[in-house]
Parts: C-alpha cells; sequence; structure tokens
C-alpha cells in the first residue's frame, strides 16, 4: 500500500512539472487541470497510505515536498504567467508570500502531532489553495490576442494574498475524516453526485466556475463545521 501511495504522490508531482512546462508554453487549460488532477491524486495517495498497517515517514515528507512543487510552486508561476507578460514587483513578491505560506503550512503539519488533527487541519491546505488559484485561472483562460479584464490582476493578488493569510493562520479546516464523520454512511453517494456535476460542467464549458465554487464553499463553510463537529464530540 505505501508503494501505491508513493507512485500516486509522484504521478501528483509530474502533474505540478507538467503544469510548469504548459503555463511556458502559455497552455493555460492543460495547466490549470494539471494541478485539479494533482489535487484529486493526492487525496487519494493519502486514503491509500492509510490502508497500509504500518505508517510510512517517507512517504510523508515526500508527500509535503511534492505539494510544495504541485501546489506552491506551478499554481503560483501559472498566475504569474497568466496575467503578467512583464516583470511586476509587487506581484512577484504577492506571489512569492503564496509560495513561503505553502512551506510554512507544509513544514508546521508535519511537527504537528496526529493527536491534534482528529478531524481537521490547521490552516488552509495547500491542496485547496492551489486547486482555487487553477480554478480561477480556468474560468478566464484565453487565447492569444484576447484581452483579460482590467480588474482581473487586483482581484487575483487579492485572492493570492487571502489564500496566503490562510494557510498560515490557526483556522481550522475538515479533512477527509471529518467528512467522512460529516456525511456518515452517505459519503459514496455525494461523491457520486459531485462526479456526475464535474463531468456534466466539464462538457458544459463551466468547469471552472463549478470547481472554483466549491472550493470557495470549503474556504468559507469548513471552519464553521469543523467547530460544530468539535461541539458534538
Amino acid at each position: 500500500m505505501n508503494l501505491l501511495a508513493n507512485l500516486l504522490t509522484s504521478a501528483s508531482l509530474l502533474l505540478g512539472f507538467a503544469s510548469l512546462l504548459f503555463s511556458l508554453r502559455r497552455d493555460f487549460t492543460f495547466a490549470c487541470w494539471a494541478v485539479i488532477i494533482a489535487v484529486l491524486l493526492d487525496g487519494l495517495d493519502g486514503q491509500v497510505a492509510r490502508k497500509s498497517p504500518i505508517a510510512s515517514p517517507f512517504g510523508k515528507e515526500l508527500d509535503s515536498l511534492v505539494d510544495v512543487a504541485s501546489f506552491g510552486i506551478a499554481p503560483a508561476i501559472l498566475g504569474y504567467m497568466f496575467i503578467y507578460r512583464d516583470f511586476y514587483f509587487y506581484a512577484a513578491a504577492a506571489l512569492f508570500l503564496y509560495l513561503f505560506s505553502s512551506v510554512v503550512r507544509l513544514a508546521k503539519y508535519n511537527i504537528t502531532p496526529k493527536a491534534e488533527l482528529v478531524n481537521y487541519f490547521y490552516g488552509l491546505p495547500t491542496t485547496a489553495s492551489g486547486g482555487m488559484l487553477a480554478s480561477f485561472i480556468l474560468i478566464f483562460r484565453k487565447k492569444e490576442g484576447i484581452l483579460l479584464p482590467a480588474s482581473l490582476p487586483v482581484i487575483f493578488m487579492a485572492l493570492v494574498l487571502l489564500l496566503a493569510f490562510l494557510m498560515v493562520s490557526r483556522a481550522r479546516y475538515l479533512n477527509l475524516d471529518g467528512l467522512k464523520q460529516l456525511l456518515g454512511n452517505k459519503v459514496k453517494f455525494w461523491l457520486l453526485i459531485l462526479g456526475i456535476l464535474l463531468v456534466l460542467t466539464f462538457f458544459l464549458r463551466k468547469a471552472g466556475i463549478s470547481i472554483f465554487m466549491l472550493f470557495s464553499i470549503y474556504l468559507i463553510f469548513s471552519p464553521f463545521v469543523v467547530k460544530r463537529l468539535n461541539s458534538n464530540l
């Protein structure tokens, strides 16, 4: 099981690397999807690893290093290449802060005792922040020669700074165990419904909006759900 989990983690790294290459080629749709699929693989590798009777410290460290590349570096470069053609100091500074916050978030996670992470994480997970940036860009992906809205760089930078703050905050966000506790025996049913909706929105070319809304719901409501779950324990 640990080998399979590490293979899935490595696949997530490959997708992060592919996103970087696509961003440099200005193939933004593929770059966005590479990050979003990496988010799914990151959730899957964690579930596979938990089925192993022996925990793997190597797998934990590998997962964190891959998360830095796939959900820290890749979304930052994707956002910069999409919105800016020339060097802008403030944009570079904001995206570096985002990257630094993702590294700090993962370092704090690695040293936090598991007993404190029963059904939640401290700080917004890097997977959620990376997926949110990628889905935001997926909404506005463009062909060469089409101008972006004039306000988009400001909105994007505000989103980057918000995500950077939330990653290093003490806000509590649901993990998969918390989600299972919340949904009970209906987890598979809701995952099926979610999968169907995502497929439909993909064919309707509205996938970016749907995925961004899902991440937004998680970002806004998850801390309140965690508080409610823990008050019932």
